[in-house]
């Protein structure tokens, strides 16, 4: 058997460390060291990636990068309480970056977590970017590898002959070809199913191999999930659909709950929650009903 491609945060980011580093900190000169453990005693997440960075103005330092398929409102305190653990646990100073990836809502994203109990204050700041802000030239300028895979999803990126390119490097590079599910994840938030398949020459289901594709239902399940067990199985599965539908696609997305509200089978709704995941269009979603 096969085994299964490492597309994780950690190996995007081990691709260039050094044009990585100094993209995120808007720090030149800054050299990456050692990639680190975020396992800490309470909490592990494969989303974190700590790095051991030295710089000749700032000297030793760690940098903690946190990437979310989406921003939650709980991430503010998630950044203050990481970054409080890697000091802890290595005793350098630490400077937090979050990576948005999908944007989700038109609402400012925070860059720092406050609070104030009886005159008693704790501040944490932490640089945040949204990669629909980020220009797809930066991708293949300086160069950025671990870049690529989002292109459909970067400012600019989302046509035709943008996303060609960047697969053509991908499968140039023995190091970056196995990042080809996850740019053909990404291309299903910006062009038709149809034509990602020809671009890309394989059936759209080797999408299920994205570790993104993964999370995002795992997340719709989870939060599903949550809400079903007052309501029953069945219950839940709805939920999960009606929050991703909501997620991926807005009011239009949420105009099909009606109709899936009328279907009793749990197989079928199942199906139907994992081709919201990948499906395009409401269109698309319309022929699976």
């Amino acid at each position: 058997m096969a085994k299964p491609a490492d597309v994780s945060t950690k190996k995007l980011i081990s691709l260039a460390p050094d044009n990585w580093v100094r993209w995120v900190t808007q720090i030149p000169n800054l050299v990456a060291g050692e990639i680190l453990t975020s396992e800490f005693q309470w909490i592990s997440r494969e989303s974190d990636v700590l790095i051991h960075v030295t710089s000749p103005q700032e000297g030793e330092f760690l940098l903690l990068n946190e990437l979310q398929l989406r921003y939650q409102s709980k991430m503010p305190r998630r950044m203050r309480a990481y970054a409080a653990l890697a000091e802890e646990k290595y005793n350098l100073p630490t400077y937090p970056v979050l990576i948005n990836i999908l944007k989700i809502g038109n609402n400012e994203i925070p860059t720092s977590f406050t609070s104030n109990i009886a005159g008693l204050r704790a501040i944490q700041d932490y640089r945040v970017i949204n990669l629909w802000e980020v220009d797809v030239n930066i991708a293949f300028e300086q160069p950025l590898p671990c870049l690529l895979p989002f292109v459909p999803i970067l400012k600019g990126g989302e046509n035709e002959s943008t996303i060609r390119e960047a697969l053509q490097i991908l499968r140039a590079d023995e190091q970056l070809n196995q990042l080809e599910t996850v740019l053909a994840f990404f291309a299903t938030f910006v062009l038709e199913s149809a034509l990602i398949q020809e671009i890309m020459r394989w059936d759209m289901t080797v999408l299920r191999e994205s570790p993104w594709y993964q999370e995002i239902l795992r997340e719709g399940e989870a939060r599903g999930e949550a809400r079903g067990e007052a309501r029953g199985e069945l219950r839940g599965i709805l939920s999960s659909i009606e929050i991703n539908l909501e997620l991926k696609f807005g009011d239009n997305g949420l105009q099909l709950m009606p109709q899936i509200n009328q279907i009793n089978d749990l197989e079928r709704l199942k199906t139907i929650l994992r081709n919201v995941v990948t499906a395009n269009n409401i269109e698309e979603l319309q022929q699976v009903l």
